[in-house]
């Protein structure tokens, strides 16, 4: 009886990551697709941001508590706001348009963001009570992406942001910044049921 039961349990796991998983996400548009990789273009969007310290993974993690006591209602009027997806992580360091992709620069300062449903303004947004969280209005950009499953730990987000840099070398392409981590799916999602992405934003 018990194996019947972990396999219901399971079951039940392997479904509930997607389920959840199903809220707004930020919108794009498709402008090429390369077999995991697309070029897309990205609508204006708001987010909520916050600047951390440290290694990668207790960086977005820390983000990531700081974001989400604002939407669960750190804020004023005390009101949530739904959850969307992804959740991105980026080093702080901005490149100029014609240096390479690169892990380095600021090395341990990580912005973490949450893209904000589409129909709040800046002037309805709730006001965070944590000076930490800025919200802030992102206009639209064009990024190349690649998309993977699995756990996305740092091994893996560097090798697919070096797949990625390879394509736009080959493809004559200019990058803009630093490579943006995107995560769609709670931590209770089974790996390879994951959405994850390594993104970067280019020139149009």
């Amino acid at each position: 009886m018990w194996w019947i039961i972990a396999g219901i349990v399971a079951l039940g796991a392997a479904a509930w990551g997607p389920i959840v998983s199903n809220v707004e996400q930020a919108k794009y548009t498709v402008v090429e697709k390369h077999g995991n990789i697309e070029i897309r273009d990205y609508a204006p969007m708001i987010v909520a941001e916050v600047q951390v310290s440290g290694e990668r993974q207790p960086a977005i993690k820390q983000g990531f508590r700081i974001i989400a006591d604002y939407i669960f209602g750190n804020n004023i009027p005390n009101q949530k706001v739904a959850m969307t997806a992804p959740v991105t992580q980026q080093q702080t360091e901005k490149l100029a348009m014609t240096a390479p992709v690169t892990q380095t620069g600021e090395g341990n300062s990580w912005t973490v963001h949450f893209v904000m449903p589409s129909d709040y303004t800046l002037s309805t947004l709730p006001k965070p009570k944590n000076d930490a969280v800025k919200l802030k209005e992102i206009s639209s950009k064009r990024f190349a992406t690649i998309r993977f499953s699995g756990m996305g730990n740092t091994e893996t987000l560097q090798q697919k942001s070096h797949e990625l840099n390879e394509f736009l070398k080959e493809n004559n392409l200019k990058a803009l910044a630093t490579p943006l981590y995107a995560f769609f799916n709670p931590p209770w999602t089974l790996p390879f049921l994951r959405r994850n992405e390594v993104m970067i934003e280019i020139a149009k």
